[in-house]
């Protein structure tokens, strides 16, 4: 099955505020799977692109943007929209380029999906679409950014077991952490990635002129030294 669904009918998905679903659990419902999942944020006017573009779905223009506990959606005005799996979501992050900022995803498209075993590891990490969450209110990138990753977190990986925490077993007893820093230790997709990640983080300058904290405090204590010590200041009457 593909990352990007069309929407089973027209219109907006299901679902319910959180204001909703207290009311509804306050007292205890016959069955909590007959409630509909929370919407935790919702834009209008937004635009989504993706590389290589979805070939069902021709670009209509803005629409509206539902992040919901459950999937991730999207509606035009027509009504047509689609659903992307949070699982397929393998990487979310608030991109400040120069086309404005968005929130940048990277989705799996593998036939297996996420956390299917086995299959060519080259061949499923080049099965990967680019998805670009572009609101016409760039305050609202960073909004969207914390709702993605709310519902994004109650679906974990099927791949993370969360046992080992990050640690490798060198097989003798000792570890080592895996911090990313060895290009042989990502995969294609994962590297460019992070140089794109890198390409849009802007790290501050350091001007000539500026002179070390440390420097500067030494310099004060050699005049200190020369002068005999601070002179308490006086005033002449």
């Amino acid at each position: 099955m593909p990352a990007v669904v069309p929407l089973p009918q027209p219109g907006p998905p299901k679902f319910i505020t959180l204001e909703e679903h207290k009311q509804l659990t306050a007292s205890t419902p016959s069955s909590f799977g007959d409630i509909p999942p929370i919407l935790q944020r919702k834009e209008e006017n937004v635009q989504i692109t993706f590389d290589p573009p979805v070939p069902d779905f021709a670009s209509e223009g803005k629409g509206t943007l539902y992040v919901i506990e459950s999937a991730l959606a999207f509606v035009w005005p027509s009504g047509t929209g689609f659903t992307i799996e949070y699982p397929r979501i393998t990487l979310h992050a608030v991109s400040r380029g120069e086309s404005g900022p968005s929130v940048y995803c990277q989705l799996d498209e593998s036939a297996e999906g996420p956390g299917a075993p086995g299959g060519d590891e080259e061949q499923v990490d080049s099965e990967m679409r680019e998805m670009k969450i572009i609101p016409s209110n760039p305050e609202s990138v960073e909004p969207i950014f914390e709702a993605l990753s709310q519902c994004a977190a109650l679906h974990p990986d099927p791949n993370d077991g969360g046992e080992d925490d990050g640690w490798v077993d060198e097989g003798d007893g000792g570890f080592d952490t895996f911090d990313g820093t060895n290009e042989e230790e990502l995969s294609e997709v994962g590297r460019a990635a992070l140089a794109h990640l890198e390409s849009i983080i802007v790290f501050p300058e350091e001007t000539e002129d500026e002179e070390p904290v440390e420097e500067a405090l030494e310099d004060a204590d050699e005049t200190k030294d020369k002068s005999g010590g601070t002179q308490p200041n006086t005033t002449t009457k």
